[in-house]
């Protein structure tokens, strides 16, 4: 596929929005269908707030065209990305009605965290012409996107897949597997399991947790991923550690007792006010506010390397 395009996205939530955006923003036709009236009518000011607050072509947003009916959005698209409920039924059930209403020609996507695609999949007929794409929240910012291969997906379909990612700026990687968690999120459960582990096991609070990864290893991330730092210090040493400390390390699998103790009080973290620590409206407006400037000084740094 080359050239301006009509990208369908199925659902105008969180991650929804911020797919539309990135095509829009790169020229292509964008159609948003949702369920939601409400959903849907927010979208466009949703966009255009993020346009202005990145110094983006306002003009993007009037690429955008809202649809109440699904088989309206996907007629004629190139690309449908759905980006609906975390549910495999009802993801099953959107691809029946996606691939009754696309064009033959068109990839079929699903942005889900770590629902096998495969099974998501299981009921359409052309199988290879299906894929996983998993963006990473707030799309418009962080650049990868995993291209998740299904058992029937078609070359040509990860090949092109590829090729339109990397068109709007994205850093689309094959995971070749498809397997629960794809590879970003196994390796961020993984932390996530041992940092709750310890706070299980008395060995600091969560406060010093998250102090001791961002002050720490987490200052080398962006420029030094865990097999480069691996090769860096040596597999031989890297191999003397694994000796000693995996056998201390989490391996359960099942979820942390704690966190499902805290699940059953109702300690869910901004939701509630109160999870690993207690959290007012100000604090968390404070957090978001940490995060999305430092996503986008990151993306503004990003942009300038290119030019």
């Amino acid at each position: 596929m080359a050239g301006k395009q009509k990208i369908a996205i199925i659902g105008a939530g969180l991650m929804g929005h911020g797919i539309a955006q990135v095509f829009a923003v790169a020229g292509h036709d964008v159609a948003i269908t949702d369920p939601v009236e409400a959903a849907r009518q927010a979208a466009p000011g949703r966009i255009s707030r993020n346009l202005a607050e990145m110094g983006l072509d306002p003009d993007a947003v009037n690429r955008i065209s809202l649809h109440a009916d699904l088989a309206e959005a996907v007629a004629g698209a190139d690309v449908v990305i759905e980006a609906a409920l975390e549910n495999m039924e009802l993801k099953q059930k959107l691809f029946a009605q996606i691939e009754a209403a696309a064009p033959a020609h068109a990839i079929l996507a699903s942005n889900t965290s770590v629902m096998p695609i495969t099974q998501i999949m299981q009921n359409i007929r052309d199988k290879s012409r299906a894929l996983g794409t998993h963006w990473w929240n707030p799309p418009f910012l962080v650049p990868l996107v995993e291209v998740v291969r299904t058992v029937d997906v078609s070359d040509k379909t990860v090949a092109s897949m590829m090729a339109l990612l990397a068109s709007v700026g994205k850093t689309p990687v094959e995971v070749k597997k498809d397997v629960p968690g794809f590879v970003g999120n196994r390796l961020q459960h993984a932390l996530w399991r041992e940092a709750i582990s310890i706070v299980e096991q008395g060995i600091c609070d969560a406060d010093m947790v998250d102090m001791v990864v961002k002050a720490s290893f987490g200052r080398r991330l962006p420029v030094l991923g865990p097999l480069e730092n691996a090769d860096m210090v040596g597999a031989d040493l890297t191999l003397a550690i694994h000796q000693q400390v995996l056998p201390y390390i989490d391996s359960r699998p099942a979820p942390s007792p704690l966190l499902e103790e805290m699940v059953k009080e109702g300690k869910l973290g901004f939701k509630s006010c109160e999870g690993f620590r207690t959290w007012s409206a100000e604090d968390q407006n404070d957090l978001r506010k940490k995060v999305l400037d430092h996503l986008m000084d990151m993306d503004a740094k990003d942009k300038a390397a290119k030019t």
